[in-house]
């Protein structure tokens, strides 16, 4: 029987920092529209993953596969431009630019005239910069907030700005789309509705998601799979109810106290 090809794949990956082990011979998969989700405890390699896949630090060892093919070695624009993005566990936005910019920049960042030629053509780099704002409007109006589209994005509360980072990271139309702690400080309603959000992404944009958090119910409720990462090393994997019930991984995480995430 064939099986479909992995969208992402690492094997037996190692990051070494000064001589510690942050992540140690991990190898996962991720299929094409899959929910998957990370969790361990403080210092267990969650964040060091995603910098590994999205070319943010090179890996020591290990190969990481897109559709088959490694990308390790590629930069983050390059991999923006194969379809992976990303938000951070600290919200990264322009804050003294508008809502509408935050979005307009990600879609800038994709328009196909060169420098050379809107020199000798104002009237395509006009055009393009038209339809980059009005495909950030469109964007703002799927995640209802049109209103603040001209407002700083610094002036928008908490939950908004964490929104506004998941709709800029969408308009790099990813394929995979990487959410560090998409919920962190947010009350169970805010949470609830990033839950709903990203319900709605994955059906309407059909993205596949991998996911860190540490808020437990969220994550085991919106996921379908999970990895467990303790020390660099993977203790598990697999689905939300499998995962509960594992002894290694309530030994070293869901029977611990201290929900801190790195």
């Amino acid at each position: 029987m064939n099986f479909p090809q992995p969208l992402l794949q690492a094997c037996h990956l190692h990051k070494n920092f000064g001589g510690q082990q942050s992540i140690i011979d991990l190898s996962f998969h991720i299929n094409e529209k899959e929910c998957l989700g990370i969790i361990g405890p403080n210092g267990a390699g969650k964040t060091t993953l995603f910098n590994l896949i999205t070319g943010m630090v090179p890996a020591s060892s290990g190969i990481i596969l897109w559709q088959g093919h490694p990308i390790e070695k590629k930069s983050g624009a390059q991999l923006a431009r194969l379809g992976i993005a990303r938000t951070f566990q600290n919200i990264r936005l322009f804050k003294q630019l508008s809502v509408l910019e935050n979005i307009q920049i990600a879609y800038d960042s994709q328009l196909t005239y060169s420098v050379l030629g809107s020199l000798f053509s104002f009237s395509q780099k006009n055009l393009q910069e038209k339809k980059s704002i009005a495909a950030a409007m469109d964007l703002l109006a799927m995640f209802e907030m049109t209103d603040v589209a001209h407002e700083p994005a610094s002036s928008l509360p908490y939950g908004f700005q964490r929104r506004l980072e998941i709709a800029r990271a969408l308009a790099l139309n990813p394929r995979l789309l990487l959410l560090d702690e998409p919920v962190a400080g947010m009350n169970s309603t805010e949470a609830a509705k990033i839950m709903e959000l990203l319900r709605w992404i994955q059906k309407e944009f059909s993205s596949t998601l991998l996911i860190i958090e540490h808020h437990l119910p969220f994550i085991m409720e919106l996921c379908n799979r999970l990895l467990v990462l303790n020390f660099g090393s993977l203790i598990a994997d697999g689905a939300p109810s499998q995962i509960k019930t594992n002894p290694a991984v309530i030994s070293a995480y869901l029977g611990n106290d201290n929900d801190s995430e790195e």
